[in-house]
This record gives C-alpha cells, sequence and structure tokens, in this order.
C-alpha cells in the first residue's frame, strides 16, 4: 500500500511539473487558463482563483492546463489562438522542458547523495590488442565509436544495444602522476576473435569506481548526464519499438511502473531508507524524462504533434481547418487511450 501512495506522489510530481510548464508560459503570453487540474475523472477538489478553476481528479493519471480558445475559435483576444505562433509554441513545447528541467534538478540531487560511477579499466590483457595500442589499467574510458560511454550505465547500456558492435575507436584520459593532470588520448584498435565467447574483443575489463562530486561544477556535469542517460535511453527504447526490436507487448504502463516502483522500494529498504529514497529519485528522474521525451513525439494529440501543427501554419502562412485539426486529435487520442488500455491489461497479465 506504502508503494502504491509513492508511486501515486511520483506521477502527481511529475505531472504536476509538466502542467504547471504550460500554465506559466500560458500566463506570461496573456492567455486566460480555465482549467488547470492533476488526475483525470470526477474532480475531488476544487476550488476557483480568479479566472483559473484548479482541481484535483479521482485517477492519478495525467493531467490538464486548459485554455480559452485551445481548440475552437473565440473573439476574446486572450485567447490561445489569437496569440503568435512563438507564443504558442512556447507555451506548448514549455510542459516537456520542465519535465526535462525536472529530471536535471533530481539528477543533480541523486548525483549529490550518492556520487558517481566512473569507468576505470581495470585489467589489460597483456598483448591484447588493447595493449597494443597502448590502454593501460587505470585509463578512463570515454567513449566507444564516438558514442560517450564515460559514465558505467552508459557503457552498459552501449554493451546491451551494440552487442556485436567491434571497439575500433577508443577514447579514455589518463592521469599523469607526478602533475595530477589528466589528458584525452584515443586509440584505434583491432578487435580480435575470442573463440571462448565467439565475439570480437579488445582485452579490456571495465570496472565502475564511485566517486563524488567535489565541485558544484561537478555536480551540475554529471547530474546533466545522469539525466541525458535517461532521455538515451527512453529514445533508443522508442528506436527499438519502431524498428521491430521491441513490441507493444513489452511496453509498462500505471500498473507496472508501479510494480517497479514497490520494486525498488523494497530493494532500497533491504540496505536503508536512504537507499530506497535514492531509488525512488532514479524512478522518478527516468520517467520525468520518459514524459518529456514521449510528449515530443510528432503524434497528434500530444506536444510535439501540436508542435507540428503549429510549424505546419507558420509555414502555410495561415491556420489549419480548426474542425480538420480537432478531428485528427480526436482519433489520435482516442487510438492513444486505446494503446494505454491494451498496455494495462497487458501489465495485469504480467503481474499478476
Amino acid at each position: 500500500m506504502s508503494s502504491v501512495i509513492v508511486a501515486i506522489l511520483v506521477f502527481g510530481l511529475i505531472v504536476l511539473i509538466h502542467e504547471l510548464g504550460h500554465f506559466l508560459f500560458a500566463k506570461m503570453n496573456g492567455i486566460a487558463v480555465v482549467e488547470f487540474s492533476i488526475g483525470m475523472g470526477p474532480r475531488l477538489v476544487r476550488f476557483k482563483r480568479g479566472e483559473t478553476i484548479y482541481s484535483i481528479k479521482a485517477l492519478p493519471l495525467g493531467g490538464s492546463c486548459m485554455m480559452l480558445g485551445e481548440d475552437e475559435e473565440n473573439p476574446d483576444e486572450r485567447a490561445f489562438q489569437n496569440k503568435s505562433i512563438p507564443a504558442r509554441m512556447s507555451v506548448i513545447a514549455a510542459g516537456p522542458i520542465f519535465n526535462f528541467i525536472l529530471a536535471f534538478f533530481l539528477a543533480v540531487l541523486l548525483v549529490g547523495m550518492n556520487g558517481y560511477d566512473t569507468t576505470y579499466i581495470k585489467e589489460v590483457t597483456e598483448n591484447s590488442p588493447a595493449y597494443e595500442a597502448g590502454i593501460r589499467p587505470g585509463d578512463k574510458l570515454l567513449r566507444i565509436n564516438g558514442e560517450n560511454v564515460s559514465m558505467y550505465r552508459d557503457y552498459i547500456l552501449y554493451k546491451l544495444l551494440k552487442p556485436e558492435e567491434k571497439m575500433n575507436l577508443v577514447e579514455f584520459s589518463r592521469m599523469d602522476p607526478s602533475t595530477g593532470n589528466a589528458s584525452i588520448q584515443s586509440a584505434s584498435v583491432t578487435p580480435q576473435l575470442s573463440e571462448a565467447s565467439g565475439k570480437y574483443l579488445i582485452g579490456i575489463i571495465i570496472a565502475p569506481e564511485n566517486k563524488k562530486a567535489v565541485s558544484f561544477g561537478e555536480l551540475v556535469k554529471y547530474g546533466y548526464m545522469e539525466m541525458e542517460y535517461d532521455v538515451k535511453l527512453t529514445v533508443k527504447s522508442l528506436g527499438m519499438l519502431f524498428t521491430g526490436k521491441a513490441s507493444v507487448n513489452d511496453l509498462s504502463g500505471p500498473v507496472g511502473i508501479v510494480v517497479m516502483i514497490d520494486d525498488s522500494v523494497k530493494a532500497g529498504l533491504t540496505v536503508s531508507v536512504v537507499a530506497a529514497l535514492m531509488n525512488v529519485i532514479s524512478m522518478c528522474i527516468l520517467l520525468s524524462a520518459n514524459l518529456g521525451v514521449m510528449n515530443l513525439l510528432p503524434i497528434p494529440a500530444l506536444d510535439g504533434g501540436r508542435l507540428l501543427f503549429l510549424i505546419i501554419e507558420a509555414i502555410r502562412g495561415k491556420r489549419m481547418d480548426p474542425e480538420k485539426e480537432g478531428l485528427v486529435n480526436l482519433i489520435s487520442m482516442a487510438a492513444l487511450m486505446a494503446l494505454m488500455i491494451f498496455v494495462v491489461f497487458n501489465d495485469i497479465s504480467r503481474f499478476t
């Protein structure tokens, strides 16, 4: 039960920040906000301040920032559709951007509490391709074939998504023990086929080494990298879905997320309350980054689709027919709801 409450709080925070982005930029651009709500379904709490109704609804999923003249023509100068294209684009983009900002601040908090894991090379097999290329134990791996892997989770993700890719170009940093300064070096490596694993290897073993941020700049740097990892994970997961490497059966909805949060809390509590809190923060970063990316997809009814309509309007020099745009959004919303229902039932079948 406690994990369900934690999940509701996590969902609520992420949705609140998303809708707050829309709300604040609407107000900044002189757009009247009719209702600002968290949740879906019947209202549990409702009060009015000025022109805006604020409400909390029964189902802790989603939320809305309903603006005057958002989906229909309205002669009022404070109507959404009567504002300039840049103003409307800023309002629409603010929701996902605020999710990335939330993910970033939580990532900075997490790095401040837990530090970060670097990719130090623990062992280099003598006479291996890496050894011949000049790579030595103690070097810190930075990039493989141009892709950033300077955090251990980046390295694991790279190996997971590209298990067959050869490490032909390796970039690393090396500390000069006499000066304490680090220099960035690169090495061209020709991997050798391992008879034992059947894979092309270069002869290195990577070991994570936890480090604490020693300055504010380092805290911000690794906080950003933590957030960037979750954005990259979401984008690459979507890529696998669209290319057929993953299916809709692999998607998790609200039920699956609650189960994952529950597992994270329980795993953390076996260590300490602080560990459980850090696990929840980590999940919150992932979900906030996920919502930001998903909402920027150019799909009607999502923020990305609405931005696409505004770009088309800017190119055409006139707005699309409101009725046609509304119909496209309605059909897309129905399709998304159908997908959500499928994912929920899929979650239930998996976790019950």
